[in-house]
């Protein structure tokens, strides 16, 4: 992450949680790591779904209870 990137994740958190208030440490590891796993489970459903797509994964359940298994 860039500065600018930076900005924008305490920006867009302060967005979602407008009375929030943290010390700088509580500011990287909440505010800021909750950004990286947002973005990081976005890219894994991404990665999931071509796998299901190109037949190599099979996603059983619906909702939020699916699981993803080999597909054999």
């Amino acid at each position: 992450m860039d500065e600018e990137q930076v900005a924008q994740a305490i920006l867009n958190y302060l967005d979602e949680h407008p009375s929030a208030m943290d010390t700088l440490p509580g500011i990287a590891e909440w505010w800021l790591q909750r950004e990286q796993v947002r973005v990081t489970i976005e890219m894994l459903a991404r990665v999931l779904t071509r796998l299901i797509e190109s037949g190599q994964l099979e996603e059983i359940g619906q909702g939020t209870m699916r699981y993803y298994r080999r597909k054999g």
